[in-house]
């Protein structure tokens, strides 16, 4: 995947993949595509409370499962994922501005805002608690 932009197929993955671990009882917080405009990459952000009770290497183990054992591929590499907390202060910036279904699968994007004083980029939505 070309790091420096998303295509249609990106946000679709996305959505699949979220679609999965919701499948998988896998509790999905938050689910987010960001751009870091320092490193100029995008990453799947995903905010789990089974980060806080168990650990970010408990979360990404059971992600790399749903991701291994799905049919067709999903097209993600856990590489381009990023586990956080619910509490995370993105969530928060975010959240302040945005909110979606605790389970809906949304597609908002959302470039080049300011929220308080955090200047957002870009960020393609799925779900923000």
């Amino acid at each position: 995947m070309d790091k420096t932009a998303l295509v249609e197929m990106d946000f679709k993955n996305g959505e699949t993949l979220i679609k999965s671990l919701d499948q998988a009882q896998f509790h999905v917080h938050s689910a987010f595509w960001f751009f870091n405009s320092e490193s100029e990459q995008w990453r799947l952000m995903i905010a789990s409370e089974l980060v806080d009770d168990l650990g970010p290497k408990v979360a990404y183990t059971q992600i790399k499962t749903v991701i291994d054992h799905s049919e067709p591929s999903i097209g993600i590499e856990l590489q381009n994922i990023s586990v956080i907390s619910p509490s995370n202060i993105l969530i928060k910036i975010l959240g302040s501005a945005i909110k979606t279904s605790p389970t809906d699968i949304n597609g908002i994007r959302f470039s080049r805002n300011t929220i308080g004083n955090s200047f957002i980029e870009d960020v393609y939505i799925y779900r923000l608690q």
